[in-house]
């Protein structure tokens, strides 16, 4: 029986690492607020006349998680780029397809809601932005549909505009952390009407996460030079997206103040900003020496991932020295991912 085993592991064996040779570069895919970050280092890996650069694709966050989880095998992608940290659900799905992960943290992104310079900047409370997004809001004691079309029926002191703001799909881990630090935390968590009504409606506030669907919030696809295409066309419209696109776009558009604290590098960067998150990549332990490249890609992260580096210069928040040394070491150690890390 142990020589029959033994005879398949080999045939196992020999079937992926010739699958392998037909994919010689790395492949990746994920958050669209990683992207820009992780193109550059697939860059700077790519001046290796060893390796060759590798193929970097957005499609979301959840994309990237359940791609990386799918399975073993190289027609399955080798790391998975978020912007939302891994579920306990989403790890057991890796669990049941016999991916073992490894978390890597590189930095981090604030997001924001911008708008062209043509128009106004939003000075406005994170209650209020939840309020004027979220599916449900509190009137009267009750949870009901959201009736505001302009953001002065909110509050008085906010632009008399129609609400538009444009924004990423449901798969976008930057749509996630929003709803969940924006609606949820923001305001139904906060706002007293809103959790006397929650309370009354036998609801939770994570219900709150739903966003608008009345034509307020517009799914503008996981692109975000997308949305900014069209906060440059209309400059009565918001976008949603990372930093480090308002970074890169501050010509022309200027980012809202929420709750009193602009969407500056040093103020994400000192965490005054509160509507910020970290970003990560996850790579999938049985394609390491298999496909090449996984490790040296992981230590191009480290030459540039700090105060001075390209990613800063790009947009991305470094993270403190001590977290830095962390993943570093989780880099060369590749501790495998457990449920217990992640509550």
């Amino acid at each position: 029986m142990k020589k029959y085993l033994t005879l398949y592991g080999i045939i196992f064996s020999l079937l992926f690492s010739t699958t392998a040779q037909a994919r010689d570069s790395l492949s990746l895919a994920g958050s669209s607020t990683v992207l820009p970050f992780a193109r550059i280092i697939a860059e700077q890996l790519g001046k290796n006349p060893n390796f060759k650069t590798p193929v970097v694709e957005s499609g979301g966050s959840s994309v990237g998680k359940k791609g990386v989880c799918d399975g073993v095998g190289t027609k399955f992608i080798d790391i998975g780029n978020a912007s939302s940290r891994m579920k306990t659900k989403e790890l057991a799905y890796c669990e049941k397809n016999g991916v073992k992960l490894t978390e890597i943290k590189v930095g981090y992104d604030g997001i924001v809601v911008a708008n062209s310079k043509k128009g106004k900047v939003l000075n406005i409370s994170k209650a209020d932005l939840g309020k004027a997004l979220t599916a449900k809001v509190a009137i009267n004691g009750k949870m009901v549909d959201n009736p505001y079309k302009k953001w002065s029926e909110i509050n008085p002191s906010l632009p008399n505009v129609e609400i538009r703001v444009y924004g990423p799909p449901t798969t976008s881990g930057t749509r996630a952390s929003y709803a969940e630090m924006v609606n949820e935390k923001g305001y139904c968590k906060k706002d007293s009407e809103a959790k006397a009504a929650l309370k009354a409606a036998g609801m939770k506030a994570k219900k709150c996460r739903a966003m608008r669907t009345d034509g307020a919030f517009i799914e503008a696809g996981e692109q975000d030079n997308l949305i900014v295409q069209k906060l440059n066309e209309d400059n009565t419209a918001y976008g949603i997206f990372g930093f480090s696109y308002l970074d890169q776009n501050s010509d022309t558009l200027q980012g809202a103040v929420i709750s009193k604290t602009a969407p500056t590098f040093e103020n994400i960067a000192s965490n005054n900003y509160s509507v910020s998150r970290a970003l990560y990549y996850y790579v999938k332990h049985q394609h390491i020496g298999v496909v090449p490249g996984i490790k040296e890609y992981m230590a191009e992260w480290t030459k540039h991932w700090g105060d001075e580096g390209v990613l800063s210069d790009a947009g991305m928040i470094p993270m403190p020295k001590s977290e830095r040394a962390k993943y570093k070491s989780a880099m060369t150690n590749l501790p495998v991912l457990t449920a217990a890390d992640l509550k």
